[in-house]
Order: C-alpha cells, then sequence, then structure tokens
C-alpha cells in the first residue's frame, strides 16, 4: 500500500471523516434499496397478484440471474478499463446505467395490464430482469471497485465497506415497510429519488488514484483472478456462506405468512428489526475487527447465525415476538458478512499488487458469486417445495416441516462449512505467516 492510498483511507477515521464516509456510502442506499423488492417482494407478489407458479417463477429467477451472474466478470473488467482512462469515465458510465435501472426497476413491478397472468407476462419478466440486474451490476461493482482502491489498513477498509453496506441496510429497511405501508407506486418513485441522490454523492466522493503504469499495459484476461489461490479460497467461502443466507432471505415472508401464520401487519415489523439491527452493529462489528482481526470476526458472525436458525426451527404458529428477537440477533450477524468480506477481498487484492488496476475484475466474480447465490437459493428452493408438496398458504404438518427444513436447517449446514472453509483456508494460513 503506498502513501496516498493509505492517507486518503485513513481520512475516514479523522474528525469529519463521516462525511467522506457518507458520500461514498450513499449510493449503496438505493443499491439495497432495490435488491430486497427484487429478492423478496416481487417473487411473492407475482405469485399471490398474478398467480404465477413457484415453478415458473424459480425457473425465471434461476434464469436471469445466471445470466446476469455470468456477465459480471466482464463488466468488471469494462470498469477497470474505465478506471484506467479517468475516474470521470466511470462516474459517468455509473449515472447512465442508474437510469436504466430505475425504469428496469419500475417495468417489473408495473407490466402491461394487458399481459395478464400469461406466457408474455413471463417474457415481460425475463426481459425486465436482464435489463434491471444488468444495470444493477455495473453501478455496483463500479462503486465496491472504487471502495477498494483507497486501501488503508484492515480497520480503515472495514470502515469504508461498513460506511456503504450501512447505508444500504437503511435502504433495505425502508424498502421492507414501504411496499407494505405506501404501495408499490411510492416504493418505485423513492428508489428513483435515491438513486439520483447517490449519483450526485458518489460524484463528490473522496477519488481513488488508479495505478497509473498500468494504463499504458493491456487490461488482464478476466479469468486472471480465478488463478490467484488466495482470491480462490476467498471467494469460496464467501459462495458457500452467501447460499447460507440466500436461501432464509428467499424464504422468509412464506415462513412467516405459513409456519408462524403471524399477522400480514408485523411482516415489516420483522423484515425492519432485521435490517435496523444489521445497521446498528456496524460499529460493534468495527470494534471486533479491531480486537479479532476480519476473518476471526467473520467466523463469530457465522457461529451467531447457526445459533439463531437453530432456535428458529422450534418456532410455530403464534411465536411472533420471539421470532422478533430472532429478526434481531440474525440481523447483528448479518453485520459480519457485510463489514468483513468486502474488506477481505480488498486486502487480498492490495497483498497481490494489483489495487488501482484490477479492483473490477476481481469485484466482477465478487458479485457473479453474490448473484450464483441468489440463483440457485430461488431456482432451486422454490422449485423443491413446490415438489415436496409446499405452496403458498398450504399448512399441512408435511409442507410446513418442508419449509422449515429449508428455511432454518440448511443455513445451518451452509454456514457451519462455510466457518470451517474459513477456519482452514484463511484463520490456519495467518497463523502460520
Amino acid at each position: 500500500m503506498n502513501t496516498a492510498t493509505a492517507s486518503r483511507a485513513a481520512l475516514l477515521d479523522q474528525p469529519g471523516g463521516w462525511w467522506h464516509g457518507l458520500r461514498y456510502g450513499l449510493l449503496g442506499l438505493p443499491l439495497a434499496f432495490a435488491a430486497l423488492p427484487l429478492y423478496v417482494v416481487w417473487p411473492n407478489h407475482y405469485a399471490r397478484e398474478y398467480g404465477v407458479s413457484l415453478a415458473a417463477l424459480g425457473a425465471v429467477l434461476l434464469g436471469a440471474r445466471l445470466f446476469d451472474a455470468f456477465i459480471d466478470p466482464l463488466i468488471g473488467r469494462w470498469c477497470d478499463a474505465a478506471f484506467r482512462r479517468s475516474v470521470g469515465r466511470v462516474l459517468v458510465m455509473g449515472s447512465g446505467a442508474s437510469v436504466v435501472l430505475a425504469l428496469g426497476f419500475a417495468a417489473l413491478f408495473f407490466p402491461p395490464a394487458a399481459l395478464g397472468a400469461s406466457t408474455a407476462l413471463l417474457a415481460w419478466a425475463v426481459g425486465g430482469l436482464l435489463i434491471t440486474y444488468t444495470a444493477y451490476s455495473v453501478v455496483s461493482v463500479a462503486h465496491q471497485s472504487w471502495g477498494a482502491m483507497l486501501g488503508g489498513t484492515e480497520a480503515q477498509r472495514a470502515r469504508v465497506v461498513a460506511w456503504r453496506e450501512a447505508l444500504g441496510l437503511v435502504g433495505v429497511v425502508l424498502a421492507a415497510v414501504l411496499p407494505t405501508l405506501a404501495g408499490l407506486g411510492a416504493t418505485v418513485a423513492l428508489f428513483a429519488v435515491l438513486l439520483a441522490l447517490g449519483c450526485w454523492a458518489w460524484a463528490m466522493a473522496l477519488r481513488p488514484q488508479p495505478d497509473l503504469a498500468a494504463r499504458a499495459g493491456p487490461v488482464a484476461s478476466v479469468w486472471a483472478p480465478l488463478r490467484q489461490p488466495a482470491f480462490a479460497r476467498l471467494l469460496g467461502v464467501f459462495l458457500v456462506n452467501g447460499i447460507a443466507s440466500a436461501v432464509p432471505a428467499t424464504l422468509v415472508l412464506f415462513f412467516v405468512q405459513d409456519q408462524l401464520q403471524a399477522p400480514a401487519a408485523m411482516e415489516p415489523a420483522f423484515l425492519g428489526t432485521y435490517f435496523v439491527c444489521a445497521a446498528a452493529s456496524m460499529p460493534l462489528w468495527l470494534r471486533v475487527v479491531a480486537r479479532l482481526g476480519l476473518a476471526r470476526a467473520w467466523r463469530l458472525g457465522m457461529g451467531l447465525s447457526v445459533g439463531v436458525f437453530a432456535w428458529a426451527a422450534f418456532l410455530g404458529p403464534g411465536d411472533v415476538w420471539a421470532f422478533l428477537a430472532v429478526c434481531a440477533l440474525s440481523g447483528l450477524a448479518l453485520g459480519a458478512d457485510l463489514a468483513v468480506p468486502g474488506a477481505l477481498l480488498a486486502g487480498v487484492v492490495g497483498d497481490m499488487g494489483e489495487r488501482g488496476r484490477g479492483e473490477g475484475r476481481y469485484f466482477g466474480w465478487w458479485n457473479f458469486a453474490t448473484k450464483l447465490n441468489l440463483a440457485l437459493a430461488a431456482g432451486l428452493a422454490l422449485p423443491l417445495l413446490g415438489w415436496w408438496g409446499y405452496a403458498p398458504g398450504q399448512r399441512d404438518p408435511q409442507a410446513l416441516s418442508a419449509l422449515t427444513w429449508a428455511y432454518c436447517i440448511l443455513p445451518c449446514a451452509l454456514k457451519l462449512a462455510a466457518a470451517a472453509g474459513l477456519q482452514h483456508f484463511i484463520i490456519n494460513k495467518e497463523n502460520r505467516t
């Protein structure tokens, strides 16, 4: 890490550093605001309002997410090429993609009435998802790469990521309560406004300093990050842990509505509690990182998540207050998942001498893993539940048992596998060095 990147990252630790963090991180708010409706509200909305089967929704989501995931590494390489020219070009590229993102988001939730519940509606959904996801990826990869280029110590990198993710959680909380309280129309309108504000703040944020020496040579292959053992190991842990988080995120509304049989008015409280606690936990996790380091802090968060979801497996109809506690504690664990992995990745990029020249490629593959998690969760969990006999509103013991295993037990097993990988591939390696 050179002196320039260290000093710029250190500005986040100085008095007034919150202002630098806010300007960089604000774009995370609308990006996360978009994520919750697309991943949680949209499939539930199409299933209940248009009568689209879970199998069809699963197929649509799987196909769209796989396409989206596989183009992310290419988008990352494109972002690297843009950074080589100037950070201004990156801002223009991100702003243009933001406009497309806002339009695609609106089209998904308000399809033409003439389509009805037909095959044409599914075709519209596929097209809307492809456009929206692609635009989302361009903005996300560029924004994440920007933050990683700021460099810094472990604590400073965690602080950069924490600003982005904490503001993202504010967006998630808004997205969790707004559709129920104000309707989808207000949700779409607010998203467009927040996206414009985020791009404006991003344009005034601390600017990274790309490696000028790298401009003369060609941009490295899109496959180059996968040839780096340190990155491949971290990516594998991130992938397994991400699937563990994506499965309950996809199934939470079904679990609340059918297993808990909770009133619809409680749904915003459950989601809001989860994300508010995650946002509030960021300062705590930053202190844990300062004391234990990034990898051990992440492992602690994984262990907390396992304990909480194991408890959730014993909940049944009417256990509303117990599930609120589950939401609070699992939100606390989520803080580690959000604050730590991106900071670990920034460190890996720096250790390999790629800072200022290759962040886009690495975050392209990083987002590929994130979206693959979501695709597998939606594309496999939903059809599997339908095959086992569960459907929205189905409350016979066998169907509810399948729902509980998918929502609670499977994530625990995956989290334990991720924690074992983190210990073996990363923490033990740190101990040896």
